[in-house]
C-alpha cells in the first residue's frame, strides 16, 4: 500500500544507504556498505567550491569482514565525496573496530569507540545497519538462529521479541519455536 499522496513539494536532499552481505571463499563474510548524500541544488563549501545539485556531497562506503562468531576480523573504508578537507583523517579511528564483535549493544560500541570527535557521524550512521545485516547473515548463514532448545543453553533466538511479528506471545513464535512461545 503505497503512502498517501503528499501535498505540493519541492526536493531538498536525498540519502541512500545500501547494504550487501557476501559469502567468502574463506568461509567469512563480508557486509558492505554505501551511503550517498545529494542535494537538490548547488551547495557551496568552503572546501570543494560549490558542489552542483545532484552531485554527492557524501559518497562513502565501509567493508566489514566478519567470522562465524561475528567479529570484525578486518574493516575497510573509502571517503570518494566529503564536505571537508580534513574528513579522510578519521579513518584510521575506525580500524579499532577489528576485533569487536557484532552483537546487542552494537550502537552503543559503536559510540564509545568512533562516536564524537572520533569519527564521522556519517559513517556511524552507515556502521548501524551494516552491523544489523551483517549479525544476521553470520547467525542465519553460520545455522546459529534455528537451533535446537537443547543445544541453545537456554539462550533463544535472537529474533524473538525484536518486533511486533517475532513477539514471544505472537502466533510465528508460537508456531516456529513452541517451546519458547508465551502467549495465552
Amino acid at each position: 500500500m503505497p503512502l498517501p499522496a503528499p501535498v505540493k513539494r519541492d526536493p531538498i536532499q536525498t540519502r541512500e544507504i545500501t547494504v550487501a552481505a557476501f559469502r567468502r571463499e574463506d568461509n567469512n563474510w563480508d557486509i558492505e556498505g554505501h551511503l550517498i548524500d545529494l542535494a537538490a541544488y548547488d551547495i557551496s563549501n568552503g572546501y570543494r567550491g560549490t558542489i552542483p545539485a545532484g552531485a554527492p556531497i557524501h559518497d562513502m562506503k565501509i567493508r566489514l569482514t566478519l567470522n562465524s562468531k561475528v567479529e570484525i576480523i578486518d574493516i575497510q573504508l573509502d571517503m570518494d565525496s566529503h564536505p571537508y578537507e580534513v574528513c579522510p583523517g578519521v579513518i584510521p579511528s575506525f580500524k579499532k573496530l577489528k576485533g569487536e564483535k557484532i552483537q546487542r549493544g552494537w550502537n552503543r560500541k559503536l559510540k564509545e569507540i568512533v562516536g564524537g570527535v572520533n569519527g564521522c557521524v556519517h559513517l556511524v550512521d552507515l556502521l548501524r545497519p551494516v552491523g544489523t545485516i551483517g549479525f544476521k547473515t553470520v547467525k542465519r548463514e553460520a545455522g546459529q538462529d534455528n537451533t535446537p532448545k537443547e543445544a541453545r543453553e537456554d539462550r533463544s533466538p535472537y529474533q524473538i521479541n525484536t518486533c511486533h511479528a517475532l513477539s514471544s506471545a505472537g502466533p510465528i513464535v508460537k508456531s516456529r519455536w513452541p517451546d519458547l512461545y508465551t502467549g495465552e
